[in-house]
């Protein structure tokens, strides 16, 4: 029921949008971004919150942006964004693995589509507020563990892809959030930032499911969430 009041949410934004009559602009934009997930692993009569896990990245694109009416009206962007993140050597109390540490890195598509209003503070300089879903497309999620075999000894490298994977950590490739932000533009320039908050599990049923008292299968859930803040610049805009 989740999915398809989100896939609605999409499909009246863009069919309004359509109706754009004020001014028009389209332009690039780059941006720094901290994806964080969260991960909640069931076990039998409680549920386990792992810690956040934060990604550092960047994103570039293109912004559409248009007003209907009186200050009112929309953003459209598309954008490819790479994020990484990486642990702490560490023990793990193995006589073959004594010691280990993760690096992860991801690479996605997404498309935001947000209602906003800007209203003019100064000449040439517009304050305003947006919010909307965003609509994210996994294209690669490798995390990479690097096992050091003894002490001071060769490291053993493994990469395991979390959109293949059949264990706790494995994604789905779409995902979708709802975001809130602010920004300003001066003249052709902009700067916007916000957060994104998950609307959906992005986590596959894996092998860690079980089975409860009741006789359910509780899922491995979660949410997938951004800050972000984004400069740009409008190329083109109508008369």
């Amino acid at each position: 029921m989740k999915k398809i009041i989100v896939c609605a949410l999409l499909l009246c934004s863009v069919a309004t949008m359509t109706q754009a009559q004020g001014k028009q602009y389209l332009g690039i934009q780059v941006g720094f971004t901290q994806p964080i997930t969260r991960l909640n692993l069931p076990s039998p009569g409680k549920e386990n919150v792992l810690n956040p896990t934060t990604y550092n990245g960047f994103k570039v694109g293109f912004a559409y942006d248009a007003t209907i009416v009186a200050g009112f009206g929309y953003t459209i962007g598309l954008n490819y964004t790479l994020g990484a993140n990486k642990t702490d050597w560490k023990s793990v109390g193995s006589n073959t693995y004594p010691r280990i540490y993760t690096s992860q890195m991801y690479h996605q598509l997404e498309i935001p589509v947000d209602w906003q209003y800007k209203f003019e503070i100064a000449k040439k300089t517009w304050f305003m507020l947006y919010t909307g879903p965003t609509l994210q497309c996994g294209l690669s999620f490798n995390q990479k563990t690097h096992k050091q075999i003894q002490p001071d000894g060769d490291i053993d490298i493994s990469v395991n892809n979390k959109y293949d994977a059949e264990n706790v950590n494995a994604l789905k490739r779409i995902n979708v959030t709802w975001g809130l932000g602010a920004g300003f533009q001066y003249d052709r320039y902009f700067l916007r930032g916000g957060y994104d908050f998950g609307l959906i599990n992005p986590y596959k049923a894996s092998q860690f499911d079980y089975t409860d008292t009741n006789g359910g299968h509780p899922r491995t859930r979660g949410r997938f969430d951004q800050w972000q803040i984004k400069v740009g610049v409008y190329l083109w805009q109508s008369k």
